[in-house]
Order: structure tokens, then sequence, then C-alpha cells
């Protein structure tokens, strides 16, 4: 199956994203330029059909939109995982983005966590604010239950940064959702969950 719709709304936030981890149609839609551009290369390179549909109160901020989406995609990637038996698990990147390198590592283990280490020399791109990222993750990571560190290991442009950085974990995910040849689950436990 591997495909997933989710939907939240609440009073500050209206989202809704479909999610095929195998490929499909990419359609994105927040109401913010560049997180647009970013869950757009998100998609791309991981390889996964992603459409988004988002009304926030944008009129405060960026930061109910950004990190809602975090949750919805999150969950989404839960359920079109089941019970993750047949993927390779983990999976890791470095995306070099002009003069920006960034790492990223991924354990889709049922056990969220997430570490981040990232500076931004410009604190806004666009109407998205720069700090938002280590927000987005932090929801996708807790309600997607994987184990993600972020580390930019250095840059001078925040636009390439970021980029780097949603590259980095869209190519460290397409490996760690990639179906193994068995079948099985990878844990010694039998479960990850």
């Amino acid at each position: 199956m591997r495909k997933a719709l989710q939907s939240r709304k609440t009073k500050e936030t209206d989202i809704t994203v479909s999610l095929d981890l195998d490929g499909g149609n990419v359609n994105i839609n927040t109401g913010i330029g560049f997180f647009d551009h970013m869950l757009t290369a998100f998609a791309v390179h991981g390889g996964f059909g992603l459409e988004v549909s988002v009304k926030g109160d944008l009129y405060v901020d960026c930061h109910h939109t950004i990190e809602d989406t975090g949750i919805v995609l999150g969950k989404a990637f839960y359920d079109a995982l089941g019970d993750k038996s047949g993927i390779e698990r983990y999976g890791s990147f470095y995306i070099p983005m002009d003069e920006a390198l960034t790492f990223a590592s991924i354990d889709v283990s049922g056990r969220p966590f997430l570490v981040f280490k990232a500076d931004y020399p410009q604190a806004v791109v666009g109407q998205y604010d720069a700090c938002m990222t280590e927000e987005f993750f932090r929801a996708f990571a807790f309600h997607s239950g994987i184990t993600l560190h972020i580390k930019s290991e250095y840059g001078a442009n925040s636009h390439h940064i970021i980029e780097a950085i949603f590259k980095a974990v869209a190519h460290a995910l397409k490996i760690a959702v990639s179906r193994t040849s068995d079948g099985k689950t990878l844990s010694t436990k039998g479960s990850l969950d």
C-alpha cells in the first residue's frame, strides 16, 4: 500500500496531506513560497508522491503553518509505513548546495527523536523564518516515529543551508523506506513499534 491521506483542522490551520512513498504527483500549496519550494524539493528528491494543501493564519506569522504541516506530514509517513516490515530502516546522506553542506541520518525505529544542528546567517528567506526549519523537522520526526539527526556542516547562505537540509533528509528517507529483498522486519525484537 505505502500510501496515506491525513487531514488536521484547528483554529490556526487547515491541512490535508496525500502521500505515496513510491512516487506520484507533487502539488504543494502552503501559502509560503519558500516552504512550497522546500516541500517540492523534499518530494522530488525523496521520490515521493506528495500533495499538500494548507490554509494557515499567515496574518500572525509562518509558525503555525510550518509546524502543523510537519505534524500532518509526519502522521502521513507513519500511516504509509504501516508495521515498517520490509524496509531498509536506516538511511544517511550528505547534500552539498553550493557553499553549504548538510548531513542527515534516519532510523525508522518507532522511537521519535530529533538532533538538529544548524546556524543561519540570514534569519528570513522570503516569508519563511529560518528557525522554523527545526520546528518543522521536530514535528515531522515525532509524528512519524523516526529518529532524525540533521547537521549543517557549514554554509553562508540561509537559502542554501535550508534547501540542503530538506534534500538531505529526503534522500536519507528514500534509502530508509526502500524495500528490502526479503520483506522482513529489520529488528532483533522482530518489531519496530
